[in-house]
């Protein structure tokens, strides 16, 4: 899963993508609105963390341009307004939670999987797809109840497969979700990972359309 992280005081931004990272999340950064705004144009985030406060506006006005865009992506506010007024009006704006500086980096991170976990419908840190469990927060895959030993690139094209649904995922897609858009990575990198996963399941586990892409059958 990819982030955008918007904050511009070094110290903190470091610290917090560190964490995030740690989480196994793809993070990119951003320092103000306009770069924010560029980013999200963009590229297809999962999760934005943003701070109000920064060198060239109010980071309410990524959320606001984010929601009339019609973006549905979940929001965590990081900042130092700590009163209820602003809080409330955060929430207003669009925004799914609010975090209040300073705060433990582990917090971040755990408040930050909880808004992508109802983001898709999921009460819990377990993911059931036919013959597949996922751990999402233990990165642990679990095939007909036996665990299945993936590297962290197995498993993040695995889950980005998973939480697609019943839909098709692109050769870009799955680039932007697992190689955060790396250009030096050739796209045919998708392909020889997918046949990794498909000898660790099984041969039919994932779907090849020509056209559409892959698609998780389970």
């Amino acid at each position: 899963m990819r982030l955008l992280l918007v904050e511009d005081e070094p110290s903190v931004r470091d610290l917090l993508r560190e964490s995030l990272e740690e989480a196994g999340w793809a993070v990119d950064e951003a320092e103000g609105v306009r770069e924010a705004l560029g980013l999200l144009e963009a590229f297809p985030y999962d999760l934005l963390v943003l701070d109000l406060a920064l060198p060239d506006g109010d980071g309410l006005e990524i959320l606001r341009q984010a929601r009339a865009e019609g973006m549905s992506l979940p929001v965590l506010i990081l900042t130092a307004r700590d009163t209820l007024e602003a809080r409330v009006l955060g929430l207003e704006q669009g925004a799914d939670d609010y975090l209040v500086k300073p705060f433990y980096p582990r917090e971040a991170v755990a408040r930050a999987r909880a808004l992508l976990r109802r983001s898709r419908g999921l009460g819990q840190n377990r993911l059931l797809r036919g013959r597949l469990e996922l751990d999402l927060e233990g990165r642990r895959a679990f095939w007909q109840g036996e665990e299945v030993r993936l590297s962290a690139r197995e498993y993040a094209l695995l889950e980005a497969l998973v939480l697609r649904g019943e839909g098709y995922s692109s050769r870009e897609y799955l680039l932007e979700k697992v190689w955060n858009g790396e250009a030096s990575v050739d796209p045919r990198t998708v392909d020889t990972y997918v046949k990794y996963l498909r000898r660790k399941l099984a041969s039919e586990a994932i779907e090849t359309t020509r056209g559409l892409g892959y698609r998780f059958l389970g």
